[in-house]
């Protein structure tokens, strides 16, 4: 068992692999194809249905009681530009080796399963190329749109359906029913590497929001204008951008994060003052009230920095993300199963996004962290070893078992009419300082 799904993860590392053991695999490019042919093949050898839906998320799926729900096992293929090997890309293939485990196992003893078996691939979880990230599972899970998503434009001007099509994955199934949902995942922090532990149980998520802030000044001469007739808009989101770093420190530590991910620049040319910036902050807290309060600090300090460039900056919320609660009884599975196998088992809060999250709002959902060396992730040197791989997988196999027949109930998901996105994510604040 361990060295197929070594091998395979090892292999699967190649596509789009970089020269610092990385991968540079994002949503429906050449290499993210190579990756959705590699699922689709292992899904045929298994003698799986293969089902692709009209966002491009791929589904593998053995039926084992006709007509029955399915649990999904599964994350992501697609990674950040340089990303690591290991995002995402464990969640799938550990979800195909532990899928195929317990059909396995299900065949050599008598219990009946209760539920049918399938594995995910979802599409653009990272949000790299296209922006919101979680952008498959949340059309999935109603919390996003499905046609709104498809026009989603990269920056080069190519759509979701455009970049799906052109790779042959824009499908038309609808995909399965699902009555649970398990997903494995490297932990992406210290946490479990620090304290020792094997097997880390995500008792909830952090709250998150992303801002929109697009920078308007004046394109000028960088040699022939004067310093005080300039309005240069690189100058002003620069201040933006020290301004987003340093808003945590108001608040108690480790308690947010922030950053800019993002940054473009028009018309970015050497000897042009920049007439236009578009950046992406991102602010994830505990507790929603520290980004809310986060949030207004910066929406005050923005509009002082346009005052005083004497330009416009226009500030919108979107992908605003509630805090979520996985299942009690979720958490005490992972829990026995840790004990049975001999593991130690944590509770973790995960205040990065994953698919996980957002399927949390439909079924009874599971999510399960091995240790991150050195907790570094969407990196290149982004590491976990292969024996917590394979910890990892048992793991999964287990709960994927137990899932199947019956072990969590319908009712145990978080789930409340699909309003996880939606609440709030078209509510829109506009900062604007003219001259």
């Amino acid at each position: 068992m361990g060295n197929d799904f070594l091998a395979d993860f090892h292999h699967v590392a190649t596509f789009g692999a970089t020269e610092n053991n990385g991968v540079e695999r994002q949503a429906a490019t050449a290499e993210d194809k190579l990756s959705r042919d590699w699922f689709a093949k292992f899904t045929r050898e298994q003698g799986w249905e293969l089902q692709t839906d009209a966002i491009g998320n791929m589904f593998a799926l053995n039926e084992l009681v006709p007509g029955a729900p399915y649990i999904l096992l599964g994350s992501h293929l697609d990674s950040q530009p340089l990303g690591g090997r290991f995002d995402g890309a464990y969640g799938v293939i550990a979800g195909l080796h532990a899928a195929k485990n317990i059909s396995e196992q299900l065949g050599q003893n008598s219990e009946q399963p209760k539920f049918n078996i399938g594995v995910v691939n979802w599409f653009n979880e990272e949000g790299g190329r296209f922006a919101p990230s979680i952008m498959g599972s949340s059309v999935f899970a109603g919390l996003m749109d499905r046609e709104q998503m498809l026009q989603v434009q990269d920056l080069a001007g190519t759509t979701v359906s455009q970049a799906l099509e052109a790779i042959g994955y824009l499908g038309t199934d609808a995909g399965p029913d699902v009555a649970g949902y398990a997903e494995i995942h490297i932990e992406q922090g210290r946490i479990l590497e620090r304290e020792g532990i094997s097997l880390g149980a995500v008792d909830y998520s952090w709250y998150t929001q992303k801002l929109d802030v697009e920078v308007l000044g004046e394109q000028s001469h960088t040699g022939a204008t004067a310093m005080a007739d300039r309005h240069d808009a690189l100058v002003a989101a620069s201040k933006v951008i020290l301004k987003v770093h340093d808003v945590v420190n108001r608040f108690e530590p480790e308690s947010i994060v922030s950053s800019v991910g993002r940054m473009t620049l028009e018309p970015n040319s050497p000897i042009v003052v920049a007439r236009r910036v578009h950046l992406v902050a991102d602010l994830r807290a505990e507790k929603k009230q520290t980004v809310i309060e986060a949030r207004q600090v910066l929406l005050e300090q923005i509009a002082q920095i346009a005052e005083e460039h004497e330009i416009r900056i226009l500030v919108n919320d979107f992908d605003i993300r509630e805090i979520q609660y996985y299942p009690e009884d979720g958490l005490e599975l992972i829990e026995k199963v840790g004990a049975e196998l001999g593991v130690s088992v944590r509770r973790i809060r995960t205040m990065a996004g994953h698919d996980s999250v957002a399927m949390n709002r439909i079924a009874p959902t599971v999510m399960m962290f091995i240790p991150s060396v050195d907790g570094v992730s969407h990196c290149e040197r982004e590491f976990s070893t292969d024996d917590d791989m394979l910890t990892g997988l048992e793991a999964l196999s287990t709960v994927g078992y137990r899932m199947v027949c019956g072990a969590l109930s319908p009712d145990a998901s978080n789930a409340d009419d699909g309003d996880l996105l939606r609440d709030e994510a078209l509510r829109s604040t506009t900062v604007s300082m003219v001259r």
